[in-house]
């Protein structure tokens, strides 16, 4: 039986699948390729006027990829939202594999030094595959994603993938579209380069909170 590596699952990825575990506990992988697909359009990202709000006045100081591994173990414990995570041992070592090799990123949001909040997801093309956020202030996670979509945009990406849609992405304006579809836009976007790192932040985000 042949290893997950980061490879195949670059592979995975740019076919339209993704892998989740049953539980954190849970040895096995299992892989998902949904019949309606979460997406976030970049071009139609919604910022509730509350949050856009607490954006103007920088409550997190935010980072990019300087605590990967740490994001990723947050986002896999446990909360009372959510007791149980889809994030196992395998998925750590995958995603921090794709990480050191430059195609997994993390958007964090700190505060006096303790990282509060953050998601991370993986970079092919000009797509961009959410996988998971944590939260353990309010809106730490909320603020990070609006950074992610600034830097998306700003980069020149074309797809996010949110994989399913929540009440809470929904309210940025996230829907589902049909894998035919989907998988329409991901071949589009696997044809284009989106630049993740370097990206000016602080105009990025005028430009997004502008629009």
């Amino acid at each position: 039986m042949i290893e997950l590596n980061a490879q195949l699952l670059l592979r995975a990825y740019a076919a339209g699948i993704f892998p989740m575990a049953e539980s954190a506990d849970s040895r096995d992988l299992y892989w998902f390729d949904p019949e309606q697909r979460g997406i976030l359009p970049l071009d139609g990202f919604h910022v509730p006027k509350r949050l856009k709000r607490t954006l103007r006045t920088a409550p997190f100081e935010i980072r990019f990829d300087s605590a990967f591994r740490a994001v990723i173990e947050a986002c896999a414990q446990p909360t009372a939202e959510r007791p149980k995570t889809w994030i196992n041992a395998d998925i750590i070592r995958l995603y921090t594999e794709l990480h050191e090799q430059g195609f997994a990123h993390s958007v964090e949001t700190w505060r006096e030094g303790r990282l509060v909040g953050g998601l991370y997801g993986v970079s092919l093309g000009a797509a961009f595959f959410g996988e998971s956020m944590f939260s353990r202030e309010t809106n730490a996670s909320k603020v990070a994603l609006v950074h992610l979509v600034a830097r998306l945009r700003a980069g020149g990406f074309t797809l996010l993938d949110t994989q399913f849609v929540t009440e809470h992405l929904s309210r940025f304006g996230a829907v589902e579209i049909p894998r035919t579809e989907y998988r329409r836009r991901l071949a589009q976007a696997l044809t284009r380069y989106g630049e993740f790192a370097g990206v000016p932040q602080e105009q990025a985000m005028a430009a997004l909170l502008e629009s």
